[in-house]
């Protein structure tokens, strides 16, 4: 069942179009990592389905209820994470996080122990009488986090949730959105750590000036991208006519001279329709005469893809 669903969603501002027929799909327990250029439209996207912005064309839904027409009831099921923490200057931890279990209709016992919950689960029990404004980005972070989850919403929107953060502070929110994956929660995350998306994401959508590139399992933009099967050839001499020799070979789609770390290398793409074993590179190599002085295959991970995929270009 999909949770999320776009169709044509399309915002301008002025003659810039920010969003250009997004047709996106979420599926419910999902978690979806939500990628492309600065300026590609995942913001505008996100505020979108958040009831933040109002689409020019177009259509939004959320658990079958449409952006615009029924945010009455959108917004109490979805949580809404920006990139920065905003907050009253000199409030306490405690205080942020009651005053909005308070706007969410918590009031006395149940307000306190759904405080005492979030606490606990985003690990800030022992912040609950420090002022927000002292915090570290990361811990803001997790408190930003903290209060989407007050009122248990079922859809998680996160925008760039590990902007700025230190290496510590990235590991402990991505545990964080590992465990409320596990709660069952639907996640959008927009982010540029792509290796981390890989680990914590089971979907893929790329955006690129606006326009939906790919929608679709982690597995599945690796077989978009390719096969995974780039190799490097380090020859001893000779190395652009070895490049020349492999260039006419069927099985291989691309063939090009680079500098690696180790000196020049010739960097193959295997074509995805053939199949040619990779053993059969120095194979060819050596018969004619080349010395081969090393091999490694390059396994295609979501930042190549990327990188495959777009071309940097935003609206």
């Amino acid at each position: 069942m999909a949770m999320i669903e776009t169709i044509n969603l399309t915002k301008k501002y002025g003659d810039l179009v920010a969003l250009d027929n997004l047709n996106l799909v979420v599926e419910e327990g999902s978690c979806l990592g939500f990628i492309g250029p600065n300026g590609a439209g995942k913001t505008t996207t996100i505020k979108i389905l958040a009831t933040l912005l109002k689409p020019t064309w177009g259509e939004a839904r959320v658990d079958g209820n449409v952006v615009g027409y029924q945010n009455h009831l959108i917004r109490p099921i979805i949580g809404y994470v920006p990139d920065f923490l905003g907050a009253y200057e000199d409030m306490l931890v405690i205080e942020y996080l009651e005053f909005f279990a308070a706007c969410y209709g918590l009031h006395g016992q149940k307000r306190r122990k759904v405080v005492g919950d979030v606490l606990d689960l985003t690990d800030l029990g022992y912040k609950a009488k420090a002022e927000v404004n002292g915090l570290s980005r990361g811990m803001q972070q997790r408190l930003s986090v903290a209060r989407v989850l007050l009122h248990d919403p079922k859809v998680l929107l996160m925008d760039e949730p590990a902007s700025g953060l230190d290496p510590r502070a990235r590991i402990e929110i991505r545990e964080l959105l590992k465990e409320l994956r596990r709660m069952g929660k639907t996640i959008i995350i927009s982010s540029h750590i792509l290796h981390e998306l890989a680990e914590l994401c089971n979907a893929v959508a790329i955006v690129e000036k606006g326009q939906l590139l790919f929608n679709g399992s982690v597995a599945e933009i690796m077989r978009r991208a390719g096969t995974g099967r780039v190799v490097h050839v380090r020859v001893d001499d000779r190395i652009e006519e070895a490049a020349e020799l492999l260039r006419g070979v069927k099985g291989i789609a691309t063939v090009d001279v680079s500098s690696g770390e180790e000196g020049p290398r010739i960097e193959i793409d295997l074509d995805p329709e053939h199949g040619m074993p990779v053993s059969e590179i120095p194979s060819r190599l050596i018969a004619q005469g080349y010395r081969v002085a090393g091999i490694q295959q390059e396994q295609v991970n979501l930042e190549t893809a990327f990188m495959r995929l777009t071309k940097g270009i935003v609206s």
